[in-house]
């Protein structure tokens, strides 16, 4: 029987906070959230986090937040985020998260939509836009920000430091009253979907779709035990992939949160966590990939044979294991020592399992990972459905698919190949914007999710694009973007890329080069390796022509590039190309290049 002691029973629960005072009174002086300070981790224990949510709580209905009032949260990953966000819910607030990269102009949006009339930021620089923003809302806001408030800019926004909510709440040694008031089918958190689109709008999450999710999430890795668990969180917290299974789902298992530094030390702080879980965008999983193949080239000739062995060994065993011999398998075994535990080493040497989501994993990225024995589970999920609605199972992984629905999901397909689900997972809808709701959400109550899939005969999801992002060519050929795009970003030269050609005869490309790669290659021919420069360099161009020469080979008829252009620069969420979860946002590329697209027609 697996050791579930610190696991909590999700479907008893009747809100967050009730969930996280009956794991923080059980486990007490154990260590919960930790954090860098002065360059080593260091730990808040579950009753620490418990005193300051609780002098939050208070703090907060001291400064005149009523249940059901909107508060506003903006920070990077850090105990501060989690003891706020727990703070608002337990006041029976609704917690609306921000990302950190929001323009003044985003934040203005989200106040005025919300109507939120607090607001909590972590840093005096990113205080700064959303002082901006609140001087300009529709609506009086007070703001709260954690780390030296004075720094902020002078304005006639107020702005307290977060010690005086610490202050007005402390003596207090219970939750205020209104937290015992909370039901699960109350509004917990305003989630503005970051938007490959227009302009965000709030998804209404309750505490009963986020329980609904940690119940599933946790029948997905009680197959591998679930003990001491430990999770490594960089994600945005923003984001409800990482609300929930970066913040939520451990709390529910009782488990150690780390938060990482930022992207650039995560390799670092995935030895210093060790954690057993963790949650990704493929487009790290690409980035990861791409670091140890580059790593690979400074080795002997003898280590990377050995590592394509391993590669090619570990395909096999899980394409074809049947196919196998005696002799293969003792290899294999002999890979497990030298290859894969050096492997395992690099991310923190005791991990269960990586779970990939937020947009569609390559099949041969996904297949790097497994071939090398990183357990990596590619799921499904959506801001609506708060957000997990699948996940691969740890014991039978299918790459191609995104898993069989959670416990306590239901998912069909439609007549015209949308997926459709149902379940407490589904939200309340969107705020403030009844229409689009009924659009979303149909009189029986599944959830359109606008993508296109099928369910194999074992029930596992096979998504095959989205509905408004399917290309149809001239022809009336529909051909799938996302899959030219991740056979176009395997290539070495290749960063970033977007495929092309809705209502035209063939597919282009806009084609963003690696920058690791585009310098290294200027420095070797003796010309600058910036990507502008590059764009316009004959030799170099002719190198990408190569890579989108060999992608093509993996791609059908109707999916082969036919022409391309290079991109100046990258694809990034500061030049609104990207959302902050590292997805495309194909309206904004296209406006900045679609005249430069087009002309290749």
């Amino acid at each position: 029987m697996a050791n579930t002691s610190n696991a909590i029973d999700t479907q008893t629960m009747t809100s967050l906070p009730g969930m996280f005072f009956t794991q923080a009174n059980r486990l007490g002086e154990r260590p919960f959230l930790w954090a860098k300070i002065d360059g080593i981790y260091r730990a808040r224990t579950w009753k620490t986090v418990r005193e300051h949510v609780v002098a939050v709580a208070h703090g907060l209905k001291a400064a005149g937040v009523k249940p059901g009032d909107r508060v506003m949260l903006v920070s990077e990953n850090r105990p501060e985020w989690f003891i706020a966000d727990m703070a608002i819910m337990t006041a029976g607030a609704i917690a609306v998260p921000t990302y950190t990269t929001n323009t003044a102009l985003n934040h203005l949006h989200i106040l005025n939509d919300s109507g939120s009339t607090v607001a909590i930021v972590s840093t005096p620089e990113l205080a700064k836009r959303l002082i901006m923003a609140a001087s300009e809302a529709n609506q009086n806001v007070t703001i709260y920000v954690m780390d030296e408030a004075e720094k902020t800019m002078p304005s006639d926004v107020t702005t307290l430091p977060w010690s005086d909510l610490m202050s007005a709440g402390a003596g207090q040694s219970e939750p205020p009253a209104e937290m015992n008031a909370l039901k699960r089918d109350d509004v917990c958190a305003l989630i503005y979907t970051s938007g490959t689109g227009g302009l965000p709008r709030g998804v209404m999450l309750t505490h009963g779709n986020i329980l609904c999710n940690c119940m599933g999430a946790t029948g997905v890795i009680e197959t591998l035990g679930i003990g001491d668990e430990v999770f490594l969180s960089f994600l945005p917290l923003s984001h409800a992939y990482e609300h929930c299974g970066g913040q939520f789902f451990p709390l529910s298992l009782g488990a150690q949160i780390y938060y990482a530094e930022r992207v650039e030390t995560l390799t670092t702080n995935l030895t210093e966590a060790r954690p057993t879980v963790m949650t990704a965008v493929p487009r790290l999983y690409e980035s990861m990939r791409q670091r140890i193949l580059s790593g690979l080239k400074s080795q002997s000739k003898f280590r990377r044979r050995l590592f394509d062995l391993a590669l090619e060994l570990g395909r096999k065993r899980y394409e074809t294991p049947e196919a196998m011999s005696a002799w293969e398998k003792a290899q294999d075994k002999m890979c497990d020592i030298l290859v894969r535990r050096k492997v395992s080493k690099r991310f923190g040497g005791r991990l269960k399992a990586m779970v990939s989501g937020g947009a569609p994993l390559n099949y041969d990225v996904g297949l790097f990972f497994i071939a090398l024995g990183v357990p990596l589970l590619q799921g499904y999920g959506q801001t609506e459905a708060a957000p997990i609605i699948s996940a691969n199972l740890p014991k039978r992984i299918k790459l191609k698919t995104v898993g069989p629905a959670l416990n306590g999901v239901e998912v069909k397909i439609a007549a015209d190949g949308e997926i459709l689900v149902r379940g407490e997972l589904v939200m309340k809808g969107y705020w403030n914007d009844p229409d689009a709701t009924l659009l979303a959400i149909d009189k029986d109550g599944w959830l359109h999710t606008g993508d296109v899939g099928q369910i194999d005969d074992d029930g596992y999801i096979e998504i095959t694009d989205r509905k408004k992002d399917i290309i149809v060519n001239s022809g009336g050929d529909n051909v799938a973007p996302q899959h030219i795009q991740g056979i176009l970003c395997l290539e070495e030269a290749i960063g970033q890329a977007m495929a092309y050609g809705d209502k035209k005869p063939y597919i282009t490309a806009l084609i963003v080069p690696d920058t690791d790669f585009a310098t290294a290659w200027g420095g070797t021919h003796g010309v600058a390796g910036d990507l502008e420069s590059l764009s316009r360099n004959a030799q170099f161009r002719s190198v990408i022509a190569k890579a989108v020469e060999r992608a093509n080979r993996q791609l059908g008829p109707l999916e082969k590039v036919r022409k391309f252009v290079i991109a100046p620069q990258p694809f990034t969420v500061e030049n609104g190309q990207m959302t902050p979860t590292l997805k495309v946002r194909r309206h904004a590329i296209v406006k900045e290049y679609g005249a430069a697209l087009d002309a290749l027609y």
